[in-house]
C-alpha cells in the first residue's frame, strides 16, 4: 500500500533505485488525526506529509499569538515545510493542523533528506513544492496587506467550490486572517445586500455576480 501512494503521488518514484525506494518505504507510516489536531509545530521536524484523506491548514503565528493562514493542502498534495530541518535557509516557523479528520502518509525527514541529497529528481521535486508553497504564501500576504477586508472576504466566498459553504465564521476568520466578529459583521452586510443567506453552520451564495463585483 505504501508503494502505491509513493508511485501515484511522487513523480520521482520511478527514478529511484530499489535501495532508495526501500529506505523511504521503511521510514514512512500512515497516521490519522482528528479535526483541529495539531500535526506539526515549530518545536519538531515532523517529516514530509502526503494528504491521503481530508485537508490540512498551514499557518504561522504572530508574536501576539494570532494565526495567519498561508494555504491549505487537500488530498494528494504534499507538505515539505513540515520537514524544514532538512531545508537550507528556512528560518521561520510554520504550523500544520487538521481542518477535517485526516489520514496522512508521513515520511521521516532524515530518510527523505538522504534520498534528496543523492538523487537529483527528488531534489527537483522538493524545489518545485517549496516554490509553490512560497507562491501561495506571497499571495496570502498580498491579500492581507493590499486588499480591503470586504474584497478579501468576497473573493474567498467566490472561490469556494460550491454555492453552499459549510464553514463556521471562526473557520472563515482563520482563512481570511481576521477576527470572527469582523467576519460575522461583513457576512451580515452581504446578507442584507441580498448577496448571500446565512444559516447555522452554512452560507449560501445567492448572487455570484454581485459577489464578484465587490472584488473585481
Amino acid at each position: 500500500m505504501l508503494e502505491l501512494y509513493f508511485s501515484q503521488n511522487f513523480p520521482f518514484w520511478n527514478k529511484l533505485s530499489q535501495k532508495e525506494k526501500d529506505l523511504l518505504i521503511n521510514n514512512s507510516e500512515i497516521l490519522k488525526y482528528n479535526k483541529n489536531e495539531i500535526i506539526h509545530d515549530s518545536t519538531e521536524c515532523t517529516g514530509v506529509l502526503l494528504v491521503i484523506k481530508g485537508q490540512l491548514r498551514v499557518y504561522i503565528l504572530s508574536e501576539e499569538g494570532k494565526e495567519i493562514t498561508l494555504y491549505r493542502l487537500n488530498e494528494n498534495e504534499v507538505c515539505i515545510l513540515s520537514a524544514s530541518c532538512i531545508l537550507k535557509n528556512i528560518t521561520f516557523s510554520i504550523y500544520v493542523d487538521a481542518v477535517t479528520d485526516v489520514e496522512i502518509l508521513k515520511i521521516s525527514a532524515s530518510a527523505f533528506k538522504e534520498v534528496k541529497n543523492k538523487n537529483i529528481a527528488v531534489e527537483a521535486f522538493t524545489t518545485d513544492i517549496i516554490n509553490k508553497s512560497f507562491s501561495e504564501t506571497m499571495w496570502a500576504m498580498e491579500q492581507i496587506l493590499f486588499m480591503s477586508f470586504d474584497k478579501r472576504l468576497a473573493r474567498y466566498l467566490f472561490e469556494q467550490n460550491s454555492d453552499t459553504i459549510k464553514l463556521t465564521h471562526e473557520d472563515i476568520a482563520k482563512d481570511v486572517n481576521s477576527a470572527r466578529e469582523v467576519v460575522s459583521r461583513m457576512l451580515k452586510y452581504f446578507q442584507n445586500e441580498g448577496i448571500i443567506s446565512l444559516s447555522r453552520g452554512s452560507i449560501t451564495i445567492l448572487d455570484r455576480d454581485k459577489l464578484k463585483n465587490i472584488f473585481s
